[in-house]
């Protein structure tokens, strides 16, 4: 398990389901490592912020990360977290490696505009 303040997925079962019962959500799939975890922190903040997006991790060792690991989307990508981004059960937007505040925020506001 993760040790973020996040969501956790720990199955495909429960990946379907969140992306399925939320409009929209961000799910950082990786490990507690040095580019992973400011991620981890930068979601656990904008989670007060953006209330219409549903924030979760899922580890990336888990094999139930294959719903991760193997969408088109991250295929090529080198780095961990993936990030990816799902409106209405689609994936919008997929990001690898570290990522910064600014970066986030600008994705979160192109996809899940209110």
């Amino acid at each position: 398990m993760l040790y973020t303040d996040l969501n956790h997925i720990e199955t495909a079962a429960e990946h379907q389901k969140v992306i399925s019962q939320n409009e929209n959500v961000m799910v950082i799939c990786g490990r507690m490592g040095p580019m992973c975890i400011p991620v981890y922190g930068i979601a656990e903040e904008l989670s007060e912020e953006y209330k219409h997006v549903a924030f979760y991790d899922m580890e990336f060792d888990s094999p139930e990360a294959f719903v991760i690991r193997n969408i088109p989307e991250v295929q090529g990508f080198m780095g961990i977290p993936f990030t990816i981004y799902y409106k209405n059960g689609k994936v919008v937007k997929a990001t690898s490696s570290i990522q910064n505040r600014q970066q986030v925020t600008a994705i979160l506001d192109e996809h899940f505009a209110q």
